[in-house]
């Protein structure tokens, strides 16, 4: 599902990435750790198209993305990309509803449509009685759970998370986690999350360890 092919990154002097390798299968949960300034969050905004290697290629799906030009890349990204964040990023004057709904409606799906998608994730992830209720109305678990399914509304071929659940307290982070394992096991989604939370790496099909721009072992 996504191939990195010697991937290399530099902000001015500071090399971040050092030719990283990596391939991600279909279905499959991949954790990303290390020490702070280690480059995971680099890597993930690489492999989500956010920025670009300095050398290097990245294919998703089938697609290489530096072939893309920059209208066909946003579209590639709003359709075959879902993004989950330690904030939830959340617009405050929508409904948990219309936050779900936007991603399909930049995608060009009708409003309806776009209700039907967005209802039925919210349900899947137990949020039928909070549809209509705004981000200041909704736990933090809550609003992150919103974030996931406004991540899932376009059927992505892939879901990039940077530490979903830092900002959360213990018995929502465990609920996040759980929930991000029943995206795999359930919906068979390819996840690739950066985290410090070593038992949640420790379930995942495999731990990406990166040090000094490197993946480790």
């Amino acid at each position: 599902m996504i191939l990195a092919e010697n991937i290399w990154k530099s902000f001015g002097p500071l090399q971040v990435l050092k030719g990283i390798q990596l391939e991600v299968p279909a279905g499959k949960l991949y954790s990303i750790v290390g020490a702070s300034g280690a480059g995971k969050t680099t890597l993930l905004q690489i492999l989500g198209t956010l920025s670009q290697p300095d050398q290097g290629k990245i294919i998703i799906d089938g697609t290489e993305i530096s072939s893309l030009q920059e209208n066909d890349l946003a579209r590639f990204r709003n359709q075959k990309l879902g993004f989950v964040f330690q904030f939830h990023h959340l617009l405050p004057e929508f409904t948990a509803l219309e936050n779900v709904c936007i991603p399909a409606l930049i995608k060009g799906l009708s409003r309806s449509k776009s209700e039907t998608a967005a209802i039925d994730l919210l349900s899947f992830l137990g949020l039928t009685d909070r549809l209509h209720h705004k981000p200041s109305q909704l736990s933090g678990g809550e609003k992150q759970r919103v974030a996931v399914a406004r991540a899932l509304v376009n059927k992505p071929s892939v879901v990039l998370a940077d530490e979903p659940s830092g900002n959360l307290d213990s018995r929502n982070r465990d609920e996040l986690h759980d929930l991000l394992f029943r995206l795999r096991d359930e919906m068979g989604q390819t996840l690739v999350i950066v985290t410090h939370d070593d038992s949640f790496a420790e379930r995942s099909d495999r731990i990406i360890h990166i040090r000094d721009g490197l993946i480790q072992g």
